[in-house]
């Protein structure tokens, strides 16, 4: 690391970050809302087209925290932190058969969120609970692991101090990132994170680009650098007493690669920030173009990934993995390109972080403060409450960053994971079927949560006693796997079994909302967005 700091790699990033800000209080003014409702803040008004909601959805999904940790968990452990990429390959074709129908009748109906969804079709109050604090819960350290790769970034750089600096003047850089993200992001909505996804993207692709070329060159080519990568992993971990790691996932790792790369597959597009920039777009068929062309960010994926193995060729040393790539950057980089590819994670952190925050706020308000607290809020009443709980997400998620180890923060975003996966039967179920009984949906539901959060509990590092990583024993089968997929099967089969006694003994169904035409309807099609009605006395739990 570069004594002091880096002058030219700060100028250059401040000057994008000021550049991402005025356009993120410009977007105010881009498509301007014609009212003051969620469609308009939390859904850019659903006027997005192809190429917007690509970006969007790409600056949403491939965050900065996915271009630290995918690279820093091959530099710690070798291929076995590739398996984000088959994953986000096995995602495309499963959304590809939902994502459309979920678009055309949250159009139809005006939802908002998955939770809006979910209490339309099995008129259940209750079921919508889970599904929204799920979405919650699981977004809050996701949306602090955004401002981990803001806090990676500027460390490298060398600004906010040592650790034994006061801890204001310490962070306060990003506590001045912070404040600009929730700013632009209270009032601009959604339309300040699509605007700057173009320059987020277009800068993580020229710094891959780059890297991917410039950096094999400098350390000898792809040969050494793959030898300098087994040599090192072939090296005894004094933690554990066994390797490193391995250039190819040992015989006994392939249970968890491939559970993990499944279960990361299915609960990808259950978060709730997915489902919004999903449903900011204008046309059915803007969703469709969106699955074709999406897996483009797959192949980004792979060549970043590969930033892991040239880390250790390049004799990276850190202490905390998820420096070792902006780390790279500053060592390989001259400074001022240094500074593109900083710039490039620290916008790759706002992007992310204010969809995040958007797509919780939309959930509180939506489906916690209209559903139980105030149900006869107006548009404009909705508009405000999410500003405002926008605002303390990110707070939340600011605390959490600062107060909290690192570790702790990823580990519990894994754990996020497992928890969003539990909403996929009544997500995606429920949009092709209407068999699942909303109580067994909601059984299946606690019981998958529950399992998943103990059985993560029980996982230990050598850094954490509890909650130290998300694979375990599968019962029954005596491989490990990941516990989230795990947790997904007991879920599923508890809500199968209970919906065929519930239905045995004539449980009463709530009131579906939703027509069979409606899940294929397109924009231009008759009939408007109505408001979600409120549930009646016999819909609710």
């Amino acid at each position: 690391m570069k004594d002091g700091v880096n002058g030219v790699a700060l100028a250059v990033f401040i000057f994008f970050f000021l550049a991402v800000t005025v356009m993120g209080f410009l977007a105010a003014r881009w498509r301007k809302a014609e009212n003051d409702s969620l469609d308009e803040w939390g859904l850019g008004g659903r006027s997005f087209g192809t190429w917007i909601t690509w970006f969007l959805l790409g600056g949403d999904l491939y965050t900065a925290y996915t271009f630290v940790a995918v690279p820093a968990a091959i530099y710690a452990a070798g291929a076995a932190g590739f398996f984000a990429v088959p994953y986000t390959i096995l995602v495309y074709p499963l959304i590809f058969t939902f994502l459309p129908r979920l678009w055309s009748v949250s159009h139809k109906h005006g939802y908002v969120t998955t939770s809006d969804f979910v209490r339309g079709r099995f008129g259940s109050k209750g079921l919508s609970l889970a599904v929204a604090v799920t979405g919650i819960l699981a977004t809050m350290p996701y949306i602090a692991l955004q401002l981990v790769g803001i806090q990676a970034v500027l460390d490298v750089m060398g600004i906010g101090g040592g650790e034994n600096t006061n801890w204001f003047i310490k962070d306060l850089p990003l506590l001045i990132a912070f404040g600009v993200l929730a700013a632009y992001t209270y009032s601009s909505g959604l339309r300040a994170p699509a605007l700057i996804a173009f320059v987020k993207d277009t800068l993580i692709y020229i710094v891959i680009a780059v890297a991917i070329i410039y950096i094999p060159i400098k350390l000898g080519g792809f040969d050494d650098i793959f030898a300098k990568a087994g040599d090192a992993f072939s090296q005894t971990n004094p933690a554990t007493g066994a390797p490193r790691g391995a250039l190819a996932p040992p015989e006994p790792g392939q249970w968890t690669y491939a559970t993990l790369a499944l279960g990361s597959a299915l609960a990808l597009f259950m978060y709730p920030h997915s489902i919004t920039a999903t449903l900011s777009s204008k046309s059915r068929e803007v969703i469709r173009r969106n699955t074709t062309i999406l897996p483009l960010y797959s192949l980004m994926l792979g060549l970043l990934a590969l930033l892991g193995f040239m880390a250790i060729a390049a004799g990276i040393k850190v202490q905390n993995g998820q420096l070792a790539i902006p780390q790279l950057f500053e060592t390989m980089f001259p400074d001022w390109f240094a500074g593109v590819a900083f710039a490039a994670i620290g916008i790759g952190a706002l992007v992310p972080a204010a969809i995040m925050s958007i797509a919780a706020a939309n959930l509180f308000t939506r489906n916690i403060y209209k559903d139980f607290i105030r149900p006869d809020a107006t548009p404009e009443q909705e508009t405000k409450v999410s500003k405002l709980v926008s605002l303390l997400v990110k707070v939340g998620a600011l605390a959490f960053v600062l107060t909290m180890d690192k570790t702790v923060a990823i580990n519990f975003q894994l754990l996020g994971g497992i928890w969003i996966l539990q909403t996929f039967p009544a997500l995606v179920g429920g949009l092709f079927t209407r068999w699942f009984h909303r109580w067994a949906l909601l059984a299946g539901w606690a019981v998958g949560m529950i399992y998943g959060t103990v059985a993560a509990y029980g996982v230990a590092s050598p850094t954490q006693k509890h909650f130290g990583g998300s694979a375990k024993e599968i019962p029954g089968i005596g491989e490990i796997g990941y516990i989230g997929l795990t947790a997904f099967v007991l879920n599923v089969v508890v809500t199968v079994v209970l919906t065929f006694v519930l239905r045995a003994v004539k449980a009463p169904d709530g009131i579906d909302q939703t027509k069979p035409e409606d899940y294929t309807a397109d924009a231009g099609d008759p009939g408007v967005q109505v408001e979600l009605p409120p549930a009646t006395a016999g819909s609710a739990h």
